[in-house]
């Protein structure tokens, strides 16, 4: 009598549970989940964006927010085109680009060092260093601003005085009654200055922590190649860190190009245009101009916006090519 097979058992072990996996999927439960915090980046992020574009195609002004008042007219490319055709525009995109470059230039290149030297250091002394930077990091813009502009005030700054005491066949005389923030040189070396102080410590202590992450037997083998330290770091260090070393470059440059409270408190008044940046540019065609021309200042914080956005996607697809986004 021929055997019958029962097909529920002759099926493979996992067939039983495939069924109440594939009903699994189909219930969309990460989902429902995500939807609370999707809904709310959407309000806080995508929706000032949305209506930031929207401004910059209109003549939208401080008369527009007054009660029975007809709304902004649409402008089109209006904005853009004045932008384009002004020589202030290009000559602040210029100083933005230039200080930027030097702020993050001096910044990554100086944390870097920062960071291989604390790692060379006894972990006690690198923990009390680090801790000492990150109080400098720490530190609020505002606070930092004003310390840096008393230290260079005409008169009483500590920075006039040494400089006046000093030999005039050294330093030259007149430097008691010098203004240090009415040309763009002087000014934007003091903002770059404030910017790299408070900027290295993050790019230090992240070198560091990136650099206990390598295995020495790396280093090891490169010394018993001949490798001097230089080539050390450009065969090893650079390789192991490139990702992280490719992130900090990318926030640098995004909170670089957006220094605004900084710029505000140094300049103290903004009679030349030649000391503006794009960050204060907007303000002050958005709330200090007579009369405040939102739609202006919308289109040049589009402009800003695209520049960090350019930033952000070749740094993502860096990442996508090397496949480090894993």
């Amino acid at each position: 009598m021929p055997r019958t097979v029962d097909k529920a058992s002759a099926a493979p072990e996992g067939a039983a549970e495939q069924a109440p996996r594939s009903r699994s999927r189909l219930i969309p439960t990460p989902y429902l989940l995500i939807i609370p915090s999707v809904i709310l980046l959407a309000v806080v992020l995508l929706w000032p964006i949305v209506q930031m574009v929207w401004y910059s195609f209109t003549s939208f002004t401080t008369r527009n927010l007054m009660p029975n008042q007809p709304g902004p007219e649409w402008n089109g490319f209006g904005h853009y085109q004045t932008l384009l055709t002004d020589g202030d525009f290009w000559t602040i995109l210029r100083n933005t680009v230039v200080v930027c470059v030097l702020m993050v230039g001096i910044t990554m290149i100086l944390g870097t060092l920062i960071g291989i030297l604390l790692h060379k250091l006894p972990k006690w002394f690198s923990a009390i260093v680090a801790i000492g930077m990150m109080l400098a990091w720490s530190t609020p813009a505002l606070s930092a601003s004003l310390v840096f502009r008393w230290l260079f005030l005409p008169e009483r700054g500590l920075v006039n005085v040494t400089l006046d005491r000093l030999p005039n066949w050294l330093v030259g005389d007149g430097w008691l009654q010098y203004n240090w923030f009415l040309e763009p040189l002087p000014l934007f070396t003091i903002l770059i200055s404030v910017i790299v102080w408070q900027s290295f410590p993050f790019v230090a202590v992240s070198v560091l922590a990136g650099l206990k992450s390598i295995p020495s037997e790396l280093y090891e083998a490169a010394r018993m190649d001949g490798a001097n330290a230089w080539k050390a770091f450009w065969n090893v260090t650079f390789p192991m860190l490139r990702p992280l070393f490719a992130l900090l470059l990318v926030l640098q440059i995004i909170w670089d190009l957006r220094v605004f409270t900084q710029l505000y408190i140094l300049a103290n008044s903004f009679q030349n245009k030649d000391v503006y940046l794009l960050s204060y540019y907007i303000y002050q065609q958005g709330f200090t101009a007579s009369p405040a021309n939102y739609g202006m200042g919308s289109a040049i914080a589009v402009v800003m916006t695209v520049m960090i956005l350019a930033v952000t996607a070749y740094y993502l697809r860096i990442m996508i090519r090397q496949g480090e986004t894993r």
